[in-house]
């Protein structure tokens, strides 16, 4: 198994399409992206959301745990996470995903700590669009989200509930790191 997350990723993308013997562009316009992003994620060129994961986790009716772990979650009436635990996944360089819920089939919401690096103050922020509802919550570290153009700067204690169709994104603050709890749903 390859140690690149991107990597594994992209080659459990690409067998899921090919198992449904979906083409390319069947799926990139199932996910609202171009053919040529599509075609970067799927190589492995280029990293991609949870978020977009997500949606193709739903559309085509799998786990989004098998896209992003290669795994299947066994439980059905619990499942435990242990502090520091959870299955992991590290996007680009600035981003780390922890999954809360990976082991619990059928869920409805997927729960991540998410952990973003601080990036340069005149870095672009990556914005993301999917269908749900998303929640998030600022465990430490300062938080700088950008929703439809308006910007909301969070602290410790401090959360923000949306519809994820919105155009989003997130930024660590004072040059530190940020850990906080989302929710997917």
């Amino acid at each position: 198994m390859c140690d690149d997350p991107i990597q594994s990723i992209a080659t459990r993308l690409r067998g899921l399409r090919e198992v449904l013997e979906l083409s390319e562009q069947e799926v990139a316009e199932s996910c609202h992206l171009t053919l040529e992003q599509y075609r970067a994620m799927e190589s492995g060129q280029t990293d991609f959301s949870v978020n977009v994961l997500q949606t193709i986790s739903r559309h085509y009716g799998i786990s989004l745990d098998v896209l992003m772990f290669g795994e299947e979650p066994r439980m059905n009436s619990y499942f435990i996470t242990r502090a520091g635990k959870g299955v992991s996944v590290e996007r680009r360089e600035a981003y780390k995903y922890e999954a809360l819920a990976s082991g619990f089939r059928g869920r409805k919401i997927d729960p991540f700590i998410v952990t973003v690096e601080p990036a340069p103050a005149d870095a672009p922020m990556h914005l993301n669009s999917h269908d749900g509802q998303e929640m998030n919550y600022v465990l430490e570290g300062r938080l700088l989200i950008s929703l439809n153009g308006r910007e909301f700067e969070l602290e410790p204690g401090d959360s923000l509930y949306f519809d994820s169709a919105q155009p989003h994104g997130m930024k660590a603050l004072d040059g530190k790191t940020v850990r906080f709890l989302a929710i997917i749903m």
